[in-house]
Parts: C-alpha cells; structure tokens; sequence
C-alpha cells in the first residue's frame, strides 16, 4: 500500500463543512463592496521577488523572514510567493496604465505566503480580502476605508471589534523622529531583546512595537512620532477623527501602531478584537502615498486595508452566527434502469428551471434512497419508478415543512411549476 501524503504544515484545507462559512463571508462581501463603488481586481500568487524587496521593505520581517521566496530552475527568475497583496496590486496597475489621470477602488481576495510558526489565526498559507483606493489624496477617503469596515461587521452578524488610529506623517517627520528614536533606543542597547537590537538602526519603529514585557515601560515611554507631525500631516489626522467622529466610530489613539509594512504614511489603522487571544488583528492598513511611485510609477496618492479571513472565520465560529444552509431543492430517487435513466433526464430538466437537484447515483433499495434523501436536507423527493416512466409522471414528496409526508402524482411536464408553487 503507497504511503500517504500529508498537506503542508500550516497550509490547510477548507473541508465541505466549513466552505459554507466561507462562501457566506464572500457573498456579503461582495454586495459589501459594490455598495461602495470597488470593482474586482485579479493579480498573480507570483511575483518577482524584486517587487517585494522595493515594495514592501528590504528591512521588514516579511521580507527578511517569511517570504517563499525561490529561483526558477528553468530560467533562473527570482520570484516569490506573494505575501501581502499592494504590491502587486500596484504593480498591475502601473503595468496596465490603470492610474494615468484617473482613480481607482479595486478589490482582491485569494491565499497569501508567509513562512511562520503556524498557530491559531495565524498560517504559512493565509487568505486575505483587500481594498485599495488610487488616485485620492484627501483625508475623507482615509475615514471613508474605515467606515467601510465599521459597516461590514453588522453585516456578517459580528460585535465587539474596536479600531486603532495613529498617523505616521510624512517622510520628513518620520525622519526626524527615527533619528531621535534611535538615540533614545541606544540607550536601552542592554536590555533590547535580539529582534529588536536587529532593528535598531533598519526599521527601530517596530521596535516600539515589541511584545516583550520586558521592553513595554521602555516603549510607552520613548519619543512619540505623532510630536513630531507638521502641520499639513496633523490637519490631514485631525480630519480623519472629526469624519469618523461624525459617523458615530469609536476609536483609540496608538502612538505605537506603526504597522509592519514600510510603505505606510500619515494614517494607519487597525480593527482588532479580544476574542483571538495573541492574534487580535482582524484588519488593518493605512495611506501609502508614495509607494505607486517607489515601484516605477507616477506619484499617486493611495490607502487602503485588507482584512485576514481565516481570523474572520473563527470570529464567525466563536459567535455562533447563522450561516444561510446551501441546500439541494429536490432529491431525485429511481428504481430499475428504464427509471434510472429517465430520472436523469428529469433532474436536468429541473436544473435548467433554477432548482438544485441532486440525482441519486447508482442503484440501491427505495429504503436507503430514501435515507440518503433525508441526510440531503432536499425539501422534495422526485420518486420514479417503472411505472412513472410509462405515465411521464413523477411521485412527489415533501420531506421538510407543514406538509412533510405528503404524495401527489405530478406529470413531468409540470414538475418545476408544482415544486415552486408550494
């Protein structure tokens, strides 16, 4: 007997019991974002590994640690599995000249690569819904990607989530204060954990966002890059606030919400939740005004989110919340191979009427037809038998409802105008 294969750690299945939560985030997301003027964008898992390095930060943990990252063997290309989704967005934008003289709001969704220690919430292969708007440069479009997520939880029955806010201000602030930053940081050399003396000097705002308790006091007390914001950059934040203030959105100020990503400027956000433990963040992005240009394009200003939804479907699970059945309308039953084969042609003529029809395959006693028929959740049983094929009738029976056990001789002709009439 041939030995087995296992799937990949951290890379799972999504096995038929769990797909209908799946499909269900996907049909509410989709009138979701139609709502708001986004159309679907579809881009490569695969891209040049450059993209990343230039896109995402040479310096970042993603593409220090986690990227799939692997040379062609056939023609020796560096590409990589992608691990986040702007930067190839972007790039397919600029390929295809989306963001001469004109906005955007695209949409994407799909598996996403990273190589971490696989956890609850948190996988090798990951799948992401993400939103990014091109060509607005004003602070109604950074609260409006906000909103957007405030009225998405309702929607898929889902309470309890709270949003982070901070702004990151522009290069030059943000230069300012890395380099004030890392002269307050030098003075904890002794206490920085290994992670975050590696990135003291390539990317020390991430080391105020450690996890170690042991550097927490040091954190809170270390130079808050929102001092050192202009005036441009705290009327932009201050807009943003008001926006969301008027929309009735809570949120809490996060000096230390810096993001992992090193194209974020001026507003960065997260909507996190306590019920996922460690793995709290269910969505996040920001404002990335110069990352169409970093990657060969013209300047145009961008923000934009997107949403984990592995983490979304375990919020879905721990809240119990109802998941509209997908079940088959009429389960068909036949007994002998005249039937059988008339049977066949009925179940097609009642999917080309809009039902969902399952056709009993293969032989087997009315009894265990029947069982399997029950086990379906069909609302009908079509029953045909040697008898029905020489009359062209069918034995309808209804197995769910008011009417559960009831029998009625239907002629084929008039079988899907009967089954939707009750």
């Amino acid at each position: 007997m041939a030995q087995t294969i296992q799937g990949i750690r951290g890379m799972n299945d999504v096995l038929p019991q769990e797909s209908s939560r799946w499909q269900f985030f996907e049909q509410v997301t989709r009138e979701w974002l139609a709502a708001y003027g986004y159309s679907q964008i579809r881009m490569p898992i695969v891209e040049s590994t450059h993209l990343f390095i230039r896109g995402v930060g040479e310096h970042t943990d993603i593409v220090e640690k986690e990227m799939y990252a692997f040379e062609d063997s056939l023609n020796g290309e560096k590409l990589t599995l992608r691990p986040e989704g702007t930067a190839g967005c972007v790039r397919a934008c600029i390929e295809h000249g989306l963001l001469y003289n004109q906005t955007q709001r695209l949409w994407y969704t799909g598996p996403m690569f990273r190589h971490e220690r696989p956890q609850k919430g948190r996988y090798r292969q990951f799948h992401q819904m993400g939103i990014e708007a091109f060509g607005f440069a004003t602070p109604d479009v950074d609260a409006e990607v906000i909103v957007m997520l405030a009225d998405l939880w309702p929607r898929l029955g889902l309470s309890g989530m709270s949003l982070e806010l901070n702004s990151l201000g522009d290069i030059e602030e943000r230069a300012a204060h890395r380099a004030e930053l890392i002269q307050y940081l030098e003075g904890y050399i002794d206490i920085l954990d290994e992670d975050s003396q590696r990135r003291l000097y390539t990317n020390p705002l991430r080391v105020l966002d450690t996890k170690n308790p042991a550097l927490q006091a040091m954190a809170e007390n270390a130079p808050q890059l929102i001092d050192f914001l202009g005036e441009a950059s705290k009327s932009h934040f201050e807009t943003v606030k008001a926006l969301l203030d008027d929309a009735g959105i809570a949120y809490t100020l996060n000096p230390r919400l810096v993001r992992g990503l090193d194209y974020y400027n001026r507003t960065v956000f997260e909507w996190t939740t306590t019920q996922l433990g460690a793995q709290s963040t269910v969505a996040a992005g920001g404002r990335y005004d110069g990352l169409v240009e970093q990657l060969g394009g013209k300047s145009c200003p961008a923000v934009g989110f997107a949403i984990g939804i592995e983490r979304l479907m375990l919020l879905l699970e721990i809240n119990e919340v109802a998941i509209p059945a997908q079940l088959p309308d009429v389960y068909v039953v036949h007994q002998g191979e005249a039937a059988a084969r008339n049977a066949f042609t009925v179940a097609r003529q009642l999917r080309a009427a809009g039902l969902n029809v399952i056709y009993h395959g293969g032989s087997g006693s009315f009894k265990s037809q029947f069982k399997k028929a029950d086990q379906s959740g069909a609302r009908f049983a079509v029953v045909i038998g040697e008898g029905e094929v020489t009359s062209l009738t069918v034995n309808l029976k209804t197995l769910i409802g008011e009417q559960q056990g009831k029998q009625e001789i239907v002629p084929q002709d008039q079988l899907a105008q009967v089954i939707r009439s009750i």
